[in-house]
């Protein structure tokens, strides 16, 4: 394998020449060695002093980056199938898949070889993003399948702690001790998501939600219009999705809504209309967003109502110029996640099957001289060619209808967004009745800080924009804010693997209501200096 090695580090940067070296360096039974042996090859190799240490070399053995390249790792498991308290029109129902989950999406297929397991689900992800040469140090965790608060709560429980057992690389008695241990963990988690129903975001549900160490919470609201959530048998309003943002957003968490065009009863223009109601809502402007266009699958009530001829998917082209019109309305503050879900085409009956949707939708903008200005089409994504050294600071500010809302951002010279700050000054004291945590009631929030580049170890320092002193600088910011408008302290809901972070950096650790390490938060006083001095940008 040394000889595969060397022949690979004297080629430039091609994957058609490393297929050729691979070709004619093959393992002893005739097949090509794997991009993940050869790492761990190479790695063995450098550790014992036998192969020297070569950045580039071990880029080309690495898998594909975009899975770590806005700075996480994202771990995705899947709980088991269970219930659920929606009666969708659209929804597929399988006995080995979650509701609206179908078994041949490759996150189900993973979750199904590992029966489920929350355990197993985490512990093989971190091994496979490992062998494919990213770091696995700064998790991300996404709880999918079902709607979250529905579950029994015992099975939440226990579900997250062999999530954490797994991060921890050793298991624990409680939830509290897995999370507890975590801040000090080789896999620290830096998120926490699940996915609910609006109509499920009570009171008592943030309480809990917050007692999980959850962070951040993806809400379907599916439509925006009373008409066609009753039509599609949502079961719940827009008033339940109001009311939803609202309280999430109060209590600290992220805000991811989902949105589906081409439901039953919508045409393009009402998609449109409905799409622009986001942003003209101060109750909504979600932080971030999934798009999910309506599949047509069989064995759904929607997939009857085709039949009758009462319900048709838009045409390829019709789809691809609404979310063209679409992502021109998007707001800066808000990132993209997905234009497309990841359901293998042989399951949908009629309409678009293209897996690449954002991808065509980007280059006929780009055609077009039209721009998307949501977070995730400016984020730096391992750009070489950034410059960090001379970033500007920009404050995109808009209101909620109970917040001000303060997105401060980091812009490279070439536009690149390098880093971000979300603060929220709420706009009276925080209604102890639908927001039942005493402890946040009259602070600052900052509810998300995020910074950019390829995902770097723990306390190193790389050549992108990670552990460069972005983020501190931006809690810097958003402490002189806070204190201009008048709040004595700065609060964050920390994800329990960023709590050392925030503690380096002046915050003090304030246990939360009920019990529960989760529900602890962080603060820093407002007026005095928060930071430790790093150098000037």
């Amino acid at each position: 394998m040394l000889a595969v090695l060397q022949a690979l580090q004297a080629l430039p940067e091609s994957q058609r020449q490393l297929t050729s070296v691979l070709r004619r360096h093959p393992r002893p039974n005739g097949k090509f060695y794997a991009k993940s042996q050869l790492l761990d090859a190479y790695l063995q190799l450098v550790e014992e002093g036998a192969f020297p240490a070569d950045s580039k070399l071990r880029r080309r053995l690495r898998g594909r980056p975009v899975r770590t390249i806005s700075g996480v790792a994202p771990v995705a498991v899947l709980t088991k199938p269970y219930p659920c308290p929606g009666h969708c029109i659209f929804c597929p129902e399988q006995a080995q898949a979650p509701k609206s989950y179908l078994d041949g999406e490759p996150g189900v297929l993973r979750a199904i070889q590992n029966h489920y397991d929350p355990f197993e689900q985490t512990h093989v992800r971190i091994q496979s993003l490992h062998a494919l040469g990213h770091s696995t140090d700064k998790i991300e965790l996404l709880i999918l399948g079902g709607t979250w608060s529905f579950y029994p709560q015992s099975y939440r429980e226990w579900f997250l702690r062999r999530c954490f057992d797994a991060l921890n690389e050793r298991e624990s008695a409680t939830l509290d001790e897995a999370l507890r241990r975590n801040e000090t963990a080789a896999h620290r988690n830096v998120g926490l998501v699940i996915e609910t129903r609006p109509d499920w975001i009570t009171p008592q549900e943030i309480v809990a939600l917050r007692q999980q160490g959850v962070t951040k919470v993806q809400v379907g609201a599916q439509s925006f219009d009373d008409r066609i959530l009753a039509l599609n048998k949502r079961g719940h309003t827009v008033q339940d999705v109001r009311d939803a943002v609202r309280r999430l957003r109060l209590a600290g968490f992220k805000i991811v809504l989902h949105w589906m065009p081409n439901l039953y009863g919508a045409t393009p223009e009402s998609d449109l209309a409905d799409f622009k109601r986001l942003w003209d809502d101060p109750a909504l402007r979600p932080d971030e967003m999934k798009i999910y266009p309506t599949a047509l699958l069989e064995h759904t009530e929607l997939y009857d109502l085709w039949e009758q001829g009462k319900y048709q998917p838009y045409e390829e082209e019709t789809l691809i110029e609404l979310l063209i019109r679409c992502k021109t309305t998007i707001q800066p503050y808000c990132r993209v996640n997905r234009l497309m879900r990841d359901i293998p085409s042989q399951y949908i009956v009629a309409g678009t099957t293209k897996s690449n949707l954002r991808q065509i939708v980007q280059q006929r903008m780009q055609q077009r001289g039209l721009h998307c200005q949501c977070i995730r089409c400016r984020e730096l994504r391992g750009k070489k060619s950034a410059d960090f050294e001379h970033v500007q600071f920009e404050d995109v500010v808009y209101e909620t209808d109970v917040t001000t809302e303060h997105f401060m951002q980091y812009l490279t010279p070439e536009g690149y967004l390098a880093g971000f700050l979300r603060l929220s000054l709420p706009h009276e004291p925080r209604d102890l009745a639908e927001i039942p945590l005493p402890e946040i009631r009259e602070a600052a929030m900052v509810r998300e800080l995020h910074v950019y580049g390829p995902a770097q170890s723990l306390g190193r320092r790389g050549r992108g924009g990670q552990h460069r002193g972005l983020g501190t600088h931006l809690l810097d910011r958003a402490a002189a804010l806070a204190r201009e408008a008048g709040f004595g302290e700065l609060a964050v809901i920390a994800a329990v693997g960023t709590r050392p972070y925030y503690q380096a950096r002046g915050f003090t650790l304030r246990r939360g209501v009920g019990r529960g390490v989760g529900a602890q938060c962080y603060y820093a006083p407002t007026t005095t200096p928060l930071l430790y001095p790093i150098r000037k940008l």
